[in-house]
C-alpha cells in the first residue's frame, strides 16, 4: 500500500510531521501517519474544484491548525479525517476501531455540523444548535472546522463566482465573528480579508495597491518612531520585542465606509505593538508610562483590557500617540503571554495546560456562553439573532450600585441593564438612575457608568421597549412577553365576539370578520380580536354595528350634478390609480416630435425612458410614434437607425408627469432586506408600483417597478439602495 503513495504524498507527510515535532508538547507520529494514510485512501478517487486531488484539503486542513491555533495530535488526526465518513464509505464505528474514541468522537462532531450554513434561510434550530452543542461536548470541533473554512477561503478562486459571493458572505458574517468570539485573532484578520475579496473586489485591489505603495514609507516612519521607545524600554531593563503592525484591509475598508473617508483620510493606519517577556502585568503599565513621555498620548484613545479582558479573553493596553508629523500611532503593550492569548485565543490553553477540561475559566466562558444560547432560544430566528448579536458587537463595562461589574454590548441602554441582572427587574423597570441623575429607560449607557434600576409590579414590558434594547436576552423577553400578551387579548377578544355574535340572529364568515376589521382600520381578523379583547374597540357599540335592524325600503344613491352616482372609498383609489398610471405611461405633454405635431405617442414598454435619458423616435405601422432610449437592444441596430421610421425627440423642460422605471437588486438573503429596500424607496419620495424578490442559495434577486420624475430622480434612489447593508449591486434593467 506504501508503494502506491506518489512521492509528493510522501513530502506532505513528511512537511505534517516535522510540524507537529515543532508545534505539539507531544505526539503520537504512529496515529499521525495512520490517519494520514487512511485519509488518502478515502479521498483517493476525488477532484477539487481547481483540479488538486481532494486528499490535499484535508492534508492542507491539519497544516492550518498547527501553524495558526496547535491543539494536539487527536486534533491533527481529526482534521486528516474530518471529511472521511461525509465523503466515503468509512463509517464513526470504522474510525473508532482504528483511531480511538476521542478521535471518533471529534471527526462525528464535525461531521454533524459540516452543512450548517448550506441555507441562509434555516428553518429550524435545530442545526445551529447541533453547532453548538457539538462545541459544547468538544471545543475542538469548532477549531478544527475555523482551519477547514480558512482552507477554502484560501482556494476559493476555483470555484465560479455566484458560489464565490455566497462563501465569502457566509464567512464574513458567521465565521470571522465567531472567530474573534473564540480569540483567533490572526484567523479572523485573514477570514474578513478573504471575503472582502470576493465581496468588493475593487475596494480590495484599491486598497491592497495604496497600502503596497505606502509600505517602504510606513515600515521607515515606524522604525523611526520604535527607535526612541527601543531605546527607552531598554535603558529601564525591559526585554521585550516591537512589532510593526498595520491594519488591516477589512478594517480599513469598514472605517473607511462607517466614517465616510477615502483611505487619504485615514490617518491610524500606522500601529506598534511591544510584546514584554514578563509574566507580570503591571509591567505594561510602567513601559507605558516610559512610552507616554515620549510621544503625547491621546487621553480619550486609551483602552485597558488588561484589568478589564474582552468576553473572549482578550488582554492588552492600547493607546494612541501623536508622532512626529502629527500622525497618530496605535500602540499596543502586552506580555507575551497575552500576545499568544490574542493570536490563538482559547487554543492557547493547550499551550499552557497539559490537559485542558470545561473547568479551564476560558473555555468554561465559551460553553455558557453556547450553553445560554441553546437554553434560550425556541426558534431558529431567535436562535440566529441570538448568535449574531453575541457575535458582532463591542463591549461596554457598567456597574451596579454595589459595585458588580456587567459586560454589555455597545448601544446598551438602562432596559439591557436591568435584564442582565435578573429577568424580573427588567419586566418590571420603570427609570434608572446613572450615576446618581434619573434618566429615560432608553437612555445610552457608557463605560464606567453607575446604574440603579427603579421598578414597579405594576409596570410590565412595552412594544417600543424592542425597538431600543440591544441584547438578545432583552430582545427576546420582551418579544415573549408581547406575544404572550397578544394571544391573550386575541383569545379574549374572540371570546367577546363569540356572546355578541350570539346576541344577534346573524351568520359571520370570515369574509364578513374581514370587512369588519378593515371598517375599524385594522388589517386582519386576529388584529380586529386583540382590539377587542384589549378593550380598544367598544363591545356595545360593536352591537350596534352588527345588531341587524328594519329599515324603511333603501333609496337610491343620490346623483352628483352629471347625474352620476358617488364613488366609494374603493372606487376612489382604483380610478386614482387608473389616472396615475395613464399619467405615468401617457406623459403626452413630457416630450416634442422634431418635424411632427397632434402625433400620438407612447413610451416603450422594453425599455421605459424617463426624462434625462437619451431618446430616439420610431414610427408605428399604425402611424403613432414609440418613445425609447437610444440604447435599447430593440432600436440599437445600424438597419433601424438609417430607416426613414426614426425621428428625433427631445424632453421638454417642463417635463412633471411620473414615469415607470425598473431596476434589478442583487443581494444577500437575509430577514427584513425587503422592508428595508422598501424604506429607503419611500423616503426618496418615489412610489413603486410592483417590487418582488426570490432568494436560492443565500442570495437574492429583486425587481422594483418605480415612478419617478427623471433620470436623477432615479439615480438617487439607486445611489441610497447601493448603501443599503447586504445589497451587492443595483442596476437599471430594460423588458419590464
Amino acid at each position: 500500500m506504501l508503494a502506491q503513495i506518489e512521492e509528493e504524498h510522501y513530502v506532505k507527510l513528511d512537511e505534517l510531521i516535522s510540524l507537529c515535532r515543532s508545534r505539539l508538547r507531544k505526539c503520537d507520529e504512529d496515529l499521525i501517519r495512520r490517519a494520514f494514510f487512511l485519509c488518502y485512501r478515502a479521498h483517493s478517487a476525488e477532484k477539487r474544484a481547481s483540479g488538486e486531488p481532494y486528499f490535499y484539503h484535508p492534508v492542507e486542513v491539519a497544516k492550518i491548525m498547527l501553524e495558526e491555533i496547535p491543539l494536539d495530535d487527536v486534533s491533527v488526526a481529526a482534521a486528516l479525517l474530518h471529511d472521511v465518513v461525509e465523503d466515503s464509505d468509512y463509517t464513526i464505528e470504522d474510525l473508532r476501531d482504528e483511531f480511538g474514541e476521542e478521535v471518533a468522537r471529534l471527526v462525528e462532531g464535525l461531521t454533524k455540523i459540516s452543512g450548517i450554513f448550506a441555507n441562509r434561510e434555516i428553518k429550524e434550530a435545530e442545526s445551529f444548535r447541533k453547532m453548538l452543542l457539538s462545541m459544547i461536548d468538544d471545543i475542538r470541533v469548532i477549531l478544527i472546522k475555523f482551519c477547514d473554512r480558512l482552507h477554502n477561503m484560501r482556494t476559493l478562486d476555483a470555484l465560479p463566482p455566484h458560489r464565490q459571493v455566497k462563501i465569502a458572505t457566509e464567512t464574513r458574517d458567521i465565521y470571522a465573528p465567531f472567530a474573534h468570539r473564540f480569540g483567533l485573532g490572526k484567523i479572523k484578520i485573514e477570514l474578513e480579508n478573504l471575503a472582502l475579496k470576493y465581496l468588493d473586489r475593487e475596494a480590495y485591489d484599491d486598497i491592497s495597491a495604496r497600502l503596497a505603495l505606502t509600505r517602504t514609507e510606513r515600515i521607515a516612519y515606524l522604525e523611526k518612531i520604535s527607535l526612541p521607545i527601543q531605546k527607552e524600554l531598554t535603558k529601564r531593563g525591559f526585554k521585550f520585542e516591537i512589532q510593526r503592525r498595520p491594519k488591516h484591509i477589512y478594517s480599513i475598508y469598514n472605517k473607511m465606509r462607517q466614517q465616510n473617508k477615502s483611505f487619504d483620510q485615514i490617518y491610524d493606519i500606522y500601529g506598534i505593538r511591544v510584546i514584554l517577556d514578563t509574566d507580570d502585568s503591571s509591567d505594561c503599565f510602567g513601559a507605558y508610562g516610559y512610552i507616554t513621555q515620549i510621544y503625547p498620548p491621546v487621553p480619550e484613545r486609551f483602552k485597558d483590557y488588561i484589568s478589564v479582558p474582552k468576553h473572549n479573553g482578550y488582554q492588552s493596553l492600547h493607546t494612541t500617540v501623536i508622532a512626529p508629523g502629527g500622525k497618530m500611532v496605535e500602540i499596543q503593550i502586552r506580555t507575551r503571554k497575552m500576545h499568544e492569548f490574542a493570536e490563538s485565543g482559547i487554543a492557547a490553553h493547550w499551550r499552557y495546560k497539559e490537559k485542558v477540561t470545561s473547568a479551564d475559566e476560558g473555555i468554561d466562558q465559551l460553553i455558557k456562553w453556547a450553553r445560554d444560547l441553546v437554553a434560550n432560544a425556541n426558534t431558529a430566528q431567535d436562535f440566529m439573532e441570538g448568535f449574531r448579536l453575541n457575535l458582532y458587537q463591542d463591549e461596554i463595562y457598567v456597574f451596579t450600585p454595589k459595585g458588580d461589574m456587567k459586560v454589555l454590548p455597545v448601544g446598551a441602554t438602562a432596559v439591557d441593564f436591568a435584564f442582565e441582572i435578573h429577568t424580573e427587574i427588567g419586566m418590571h423597570c420603570i427609570g434608572a438612575k446613572v450615576n446618581g441623575k434619573m434618566v429615560s429607560l432608553q437612555t445610552r449607557l457608557k463605560s464606567g457608568d453607575q446604574v440603579e434600576i427603579l421598578t414597579s409590579k405594576n409596570q410590565t414590558p412595552k412594544a417600543d421597549w424592542e425597538k431600543f434594547v440591544v441584547t438578545h436576552k432583552a430582545k427576546l423577553k420582551i418579544r415573549q412577553f408581547l406575544n404572550e400578551t397578544r394571544r391573550k387579548e386575541i383569545e379574549e377578544g374572540r371570546n367577546i365576539w363569540n356572546k355578541l355574535v350570539a346576541k344577534t340572529k346573524r351568520l359571520f364568515t370570515e369574509s364578513d370578520i374581514v370587512k369588519l376589521a378593515r371598517f375599524h382600520g385594522l388589517p386582519t381578523p386576529a388584529d380586529f380580536f386583540r382590539a377587542l379583547g384589549a378593550k380598544e374597540i367598544d363591545s356595545e357599540k360593536l352591537l350596534e354595528e352588527i345588531e341587524p335592524k328594519a329599515e324603511p325600503k333603501p333609496e337610491p344613491k343620490p346623483e352628483n350634478k352629471n347625474g352620476v352616482p358617488p364613488v366609494t372609498l374603493d372606487d376612489f383609489a382604483r380610478q386614482a390609480r387608473e389616472v396615475h398610471g395613464l399619467k405615468a405611461d401617457n406623459s403626452n405633454d413630457a416630450v416634442v416630435i422634431s418635424g411632427l405635431t397632434n402625433v400620438a405617442h407612447s413610451y416603450a414598454k422594453c425599455c421605459n425612458p424617463v426624462p434625462g435619458d437619451d431618446i430616439i423616435g420610431l414610427v408605428t405601422a399604425g402611424g403613432t410614434v414609440k418613445i425609447h432610449r437610444r440604447n435599447c437592444v430593440n432600436v440599437n441596430n445600424e438597419q433601424i437607425l438609417k430607416s426613414p421610421k426614426v425621428v428625433t425627440v427631445q424632453w421638454k423642460p417642463t417635463a412633471t408627469s411620473d414615469f415607470l422605471a425598473g431596476i434589478r437588486i442583487y443581494g444577500e438573503d437575509k430577514l427584513g432586506m425587503t422592508n428595508e429596500i422598501t424604506h429607503v424607496i419611500v423616503k426618496s419620495e418615489i412610489n413603486i408600483r410592483s417590487i418582488s424578490l426570490n432568494a436560492k442559495d443565500g442570495i437574492f434577486e429583486g425587481t422594483v417597478i418605480l415612478y419617478v420624475k427623471n433620470i436623477e430622480h432615479l439615480q438617487r434612489v439607486v445611489e441610497r439602495l447601493r448603501k443599503v447593508e447586504g445589497v451587492f449591486a443595483v442596476e437599471r434593467f430594460s423588458n419590464n
